[in-house]
């Protein structure tokens, strides 16, 4: 390395040697040329020398100027001795001379300069920023409208992860699953889907379940179904999207209620479906905000047709608890066949217990109990004694799109944590199924079912009118760790046999 490269305060050194070199050279360059021009002024054939060496001159910046643009792009060989800039950098500490110092923090501004970039193409800001969208459009059935489409998408930077295809009288419903720039919003897609000739367009945000292919869903699906009668209604949420699905039991021999009619294949009508329920009731699925297509119509009744086959079920685990007197309890889930058992347990109520329950007196429990206890219209969990009485019932119940719950202890058994342990359970099923609240209606005299509440440590929204009081939870802050909300209440649980 030169002198002059090396800095002081800032500044070039020059050194002295370098200046004397510099003064030699300006003296042999002058007494050069004075003998080139004694030459030329006084030899016999000075003219021909001077126009030789003028040819020579040219022909040689000719040659150099020729040479330099044959050679000027071409690729280093390697072979030169020199090393690339990128191998300049420092690889030890900086514990060397301040010349060395200079000469690193030079080459390292062209590395970090390519780290940066090699960095920004490895952590895309636009990719970082995609966000998921669920499109739903009509096209003509016509050849190259799904490519126009696509290419529109495309115009938008919007990459198309799935795309599913509902064949119609008029035309094709396409539904896509889209990743698009952070930056770009929701009505940018729809005018270039519309410029394309799409019509109907329906488009909202879509989550990482979405990503999973249509087939695996509904596979996923029958399976949940298959396992638990109660997860028919939660898995026709999850397979048509946002919708309201009401159940309506079949009608009671002797009432005098005319059945509702409906064909053994189903109805669709827009944006209403209804499936005849495997019990003979009928349940309804409406979503006022798109209309059903023929293809969901189908995978409906088909997830129906499986329930039907496969009959009544709900599993058969239980959790032996111990209270805090010593006593042992079952925790169990409960259906149709503890029908009895149940209505044994509402004669041993008192009139205040069944009234707090139930907003008012109750002269028949049959027409509660088949309702609640129907895997159809939601869960149920029985507490049981060692001797196979019920003292305990908790109900979460499907009530259209949104969800309650529901308790009942035994007089002889109340003020002892049940209640909470049921509550507790049955809000952590409300998250493991994808609810996002429950609502409890109760008496505002009913300090116990208050106190479960908001023993639950969530979010609670009070509405009180004439006496009645509904407190909703807002499961959002519990969908993290549904466990720890299944636990309110620890009594020692251990797993039964």
């Amino acid at each position: 390395m030169s002198d002059v490269t090396r800095a002081k305060h800032g500044r070039p050194v020059h050194h002295w040697r370098r200046d004397l070199v510099e003064l030699a050279a300006l003296f042999t360059a002058v007494a050069v040329a004075d003998a080139v021009a004694d030459l030329v002024g006084h030899g016999p054939d000075g003219p021909v020398l001077l126009a030789i060496s003028a040819l020579a001159l040219i022909a040689t910046a000719g040659f150099h100027t020729w040479w330099s643009r044959r050679h000027g792009h071409a690729p280093p060989t390697g072979d030169t001795g020199a090393r690339p800039a990128a191998d300049l950098r420092q690889t030890g500490p900086t514990t060397g001379s301040p010349a060395s110092k200079s000469a690193t923090e030079t080459t390292s501004t062209s590395d970090s300069e390519s780290e940066s970039d090699q960095s920004s193409a490895t952590a895309d800001p636009v990719a970082e920023a995609a966000a998921l969208w669920r499109m739903r459009t009509t096209v003509q059935d016509a050849p190259g409208s799904l490519a126009v489409l696509c290419t529109a998408l495309a115009g938008q930077r919007v990459d198309i992860l799935s795309l599913q295809t509902h064949p119609l009288a008029e035309g094709t419903v396409d539904e896509f699953l889209l990743r698009a720039p952070g930056e770009v919003a929701a009505s940018e897609i729809t005018r270039a889907v519309s410029s394309a000739g799409g019509s109907g367009t329906w488009i909202e945000r879509a989550d990482a379940h979405d990503l999973v292919d249509a087939p695996t869903r509904v596979l996923g699906l029958a399976t949940r179904t298959a396992l638990d009668a109660a997860e028919l209604p939660l898995a026709l949420r999850q397979l048509l999207g946002r919708c309201t699905i009401r159940s309506l039991p079949a009608p009671t021999v002797g009432k005098g209620r005319e059945p509702e009619s409906v064909p053994v294949e189903g109805a669709l009508e827009d944006t209403v479906m209804r499936l005849r329920a495997p019990e003979g009731g009928v349940i309804t699925v409406e979503r006022p905000y798109l209309p059903f297509t023929p293809t969901e119509f189908a995978r409906a009744r088909a997830l129906v047709e499986l329930d039907a086959r496969l009959g009544p079920r709900v599993p058969r685990s239980q959790d032996v608890l111990t209270l805090p007197e010593g006593n042992a309890i079952t925790v169990r889930r409960a259906d149709t066949g503890d029908l009895d058992a149940a209505r044994e347990m509402h004669e041993r109520c008192s009139a205040r217990t069944l009234g707090m329950r139930y907003h008012g007196p109750v002269g028949d429990a049959d027409r509660y109990l088949n309702h609640l206890l129907s895997p159809r219209f939601g869960r149920t969990l029985a507490v049981q004694t060692a001797s196979g009485r019920i003292v305990g019932l908790g109900h979460l119940l499907w009530d259209g799109d949104e969800t309650e719950v529901a308790l009942l202890v035994e007089d002889d058994w109340q003020r002892r944590g049940i209640g909470s342990e049921l509550l507790g359970r049955l809000v952590g099923m409300a998250v493991e199924a994808g609810c996002e609240s429950v609502y409890a209606v109760t008496q505002a005299s009913n300090t116990g079912m208050v106190a479960a509440m908001r023993g639950l440590g969530l979010p609670l929204d009070y509405q009180i009118e004439e006496g009645t009081l509904v407190v909703t939870a807002r499961l959002s802050a519990a969908a993290g760790d549904a466990k720890d909300v299944a636990e309110v209440t620890e009594f020692g649980r251990a797993e039964a046999p």
